[in-house]
């Protein structure tokens, strides 16, 4: 499902895994190349992950309104994935090779995107399992640098400390840039399946306010991240 909203949306191109990436080539007087120039130019590729196992699910309406939210304000290409909708496909594999290709598709989106946005339903005090199963199918450098807004929902403000205590160190294995405020819902905060609540909603673009000179950063930074990677 790829929401557009309010971001811009260019042609799809083919996907690679990260590491088949090569770097753009610099010109001799040390300009960037078209290559470079393209990556810094192009919207960003933001995808949010919901772990939410029902529909309606307010993890995946957190998850898009998000999303939308970063597309007021940076030109994008928004994708949304929803796991309760790869649940049949994904739950019963063992290995990546085992995994059909619509799944496949989507753990490449993840692995390249530039931004992350992570959203899980609180269950039985941490993340649904078929969240942490998606996630254990990433490769463990694909993430690396990747700017994550972390985002959870649950029944009351008891679980939400699961940012910081489950969510936080998952994506840090990852060597991610997990973005300092988190963004937690309680049910109460949620009406007729949208975001309701005013605290959420000024908290939410809190949390995308002080994440745009990072994302802006990590974007400009990727030419040369890529050049450092095919060095290595």
């Amino acid at each position: 499902m790829t929401r557009i909203g309010s971001c811009l949306r260019l042609p799809a191109s083919p996907v690679t895994s990260p590491a088949c990436r090569t770097a753009p080539r610099r010109s001799p007087e040390g300009a960037p190349s078209p290559a470079e120039s393209e990556q810094m130019t192009r919207p960003l590729r933001i995808v949010a992950v919901s772990g939410g196992l029902q529909r309606p699910s307010r993890a995946a309406t957190l998850a898009e309104y998000l999303l939308d939210l970063i597309g007021e304000d940076v030109a994008c290409e928004p994708h949304l994935i929803e796991l309760g909708e790869l649940a049949p496909q994904l739950a019963g594999a063992l290995w990546r090779s085992q995994l059909p290709e619509a799944v496949e598709r989507q753990l490449v989106a993840v692995e390249q995107a530039d931004v992350l946005v992570v959203a899980t339903p609180v269950y039985r005090g941490s993340y649904t399992g078929l969240f942490k199963h998606f996630f254990d199918f990433i490769h463990q450098d694909a993430l690396v640098d990747t700017p994550i807004l972390l985002a959870a929902t649950g029944g009351s403000e008891r679980h939400a400390l699961v940012i910081d205590h489950q969510l936080r160190p998952l994506f840090s294995f990852f060597q991610a840039r997990t973005l300092p405020l988190g963004v937690y819902a309680t049910d109460r905060d949620f009406a007729e399946g949208r975001v309701h609540n005013e605290a959420l909603i000024q908290r939410a673009r809190l949390a995308v306010q002080r994440a745009l000179p990072l994302l802006a950063l990590s974007h400009r930074a990727a030419p040369a991240t890529a050049e450092t990677a095919a060095v290595l």
